[in-house]
């Protein structure tokens, strides 16, 4: 089977994003480029990151006042597989749509979703987003037909645009957004009473939010990393692809399969651990270490470093009950999957808005945050009496990385691009 054109993605390497979006810009809008000597950045960008940053952080805070018990919402879902439910296909759908549909443009040639099409496309997934919680009063059917729109339309969408451009070699893209339709369609039966094993659709999930960022992770850190080392004159330069990222990513799709099906096997066990240390042995390759000074680079390194902790936790997890599986799951979750959505989120709006590269003092701030939270999170599964304390910390820590990001990018992406 072919693979995706990883390299052809807008984060491409030896190119950064800056350069991407001024061409596309001036392919896309020649008229305005040309009047204006600066383009306004594609809608796109603007719709999928603040959906992504403002729904990451009112979910966060909802699911705090629920497990206070300040509110019970009317609905079939159990409480914990509502809460996996919109972080998968809540918040972390949103940004796999912003980033996917700011990739396809480049794939294919084809000018972006934009305009009535993408607004119809946000508006199913705000949709899904309210009928959630009040699936109860909806109906189990209705709540899976609203909720489900997004992700079939979306696949449609990404199916049609990559055949249209005929694109053959990202078309195997198609196949992970089936999957994650398959995951949110197996909560939606698991909740209506199903007889499927307790909590496959949300390992599901997770396991290929956690296998796409390995997969497109391996591209855009050490190709940013290398950008910018070369630029300040640096010789020693992270690793090219080899056999260490081979047996990473191969490992690691292993420890998902069995997870997905076999959670608590001895099997995954070892199978976790190993891909955790070949997962580590990628990350030291690609020098994160020297990337100190700049927190933009910095920061997609310690995201990264979350998949190889979750997957020796996972292991440890099996091995010993003094870790517990919760905390693997949220190195995973808060860890991962939220530190590189808030990664390349940031620098994809500074590059897409004309903006420099560099981490500023609110960005560093958004940074720990997340960090923070993550940390927060994963202690809290190894605390029982201090659970609910750690809960509610980790919880206004996430808050504020997100909604700070919605804040303080949206000024970014409400205007027209900077002169460079």
């Amino acid at each position: 089977m072919s693979q995706p054109d990883f390299a052809s993605l807008p984060l491409t390497a030896f190119e950064d994003v800056a350069a991407l979006s001024a061409r596309r810009s001036a392919r896309w809008r020649p008229g305005l480029a040309a009047s204006r000597g600066l383009a306004l950045h594609n809608e796109v960008f603007a719709s999928s990151r603040e959906g992504a940053g403002t729904g990451a952080a009112l979910a966060l805070a909802l699911w705090i006042h629920v497990l206070a018990g300040d509110w019970t919402p009317p609905m079939h879902f159990p409480l914990l597989s509502w809460h996996a439910h919109e972080m998968i296909h809540g918040f972390a759908m949103a940004a796999v749509a912003g980033f996917m549909l700011t990739a396809i443009p480049n794939w294919t040639g084809r000018m972006p979703l934009q305009g009535l099409p993408l607004l119809v496309l946000v508006l199913l997934w705000g949709a899904g987003r309210i009928v959630m919680p009040f699936s109860a009063l909806t109906g189990a059917g209705v709540a899976a037909a609203v909720d489900l729109a997004f992700p079939l339309v979306f696949l449609a969408v990404v199916a049609r645009e990559i055949v249209a451009g005929r694109n053959w070699r990202n078309l195997p893209m198609t196949g992970a957004l089936t999957l994650l339709l398959a995951s949110n369609a197996l909560m939606h039966a698991e909740a209506a009473g199903a007889a499927i094993p307790p909590g496959t659709g949300a390992r599901l999930g997770l396991g290929l939010l956690v296998l796409l960022i390995s997969l497109v992770g391996g591209r855009i850190v050490p190709s940013f990393t290398r950008n910018w080392l070369a630029k300040r004159g640096e010789t020693k330069l992270p690793a090219s692809f080899g056999w260490t990222d081979r047996i990473a990513l191969g490992a690691t799709a292993a420890a998902i399969a069995v997870f997905v099906v076999a959670p608590e096997s001895a099997l995954l066990a070892w199978i976790a651990l190993a891909a955790a240390l070949a997962q580590a042995a990628r990350l030291v390759r690609w020098r994160g270490a020297a990337t100190g000074a700049e927190p933009l680079v910095a920061i997609l390194h310690l995201g990264y470093a979350f998949i190889p902790l979750g997957l020796a936790l996972l292991g440890f997890s099996i091995l010993t009950s003094a870790v517990p599986q919760a905390a693997a799951l949220h190195a995973f979750g808060a860890g991962a999957v939220g530190t590189m959505i808030l990664a390349v989120m940031t620098r994809a709006t500074l590059g897409h808005t004309g903006r420099a590269l560099r981490a500023d003092r609110a960005t560093v701030a958004l940074y720990a945050a997340i960090i923070l939270a993550a940390l927060t999170r994963i202690a809290a599964a190894f605390l029982p009496g201090m659970t609910m304390t750690l809960l509610v910390l980790s919880g206004a820590l996430w808050f504020a990385g997100f909604l700070g990001f919605a804040l303080v990018y949206g000024r970014y992406l409400a205007r027209p691009r900077a002169k460079a």
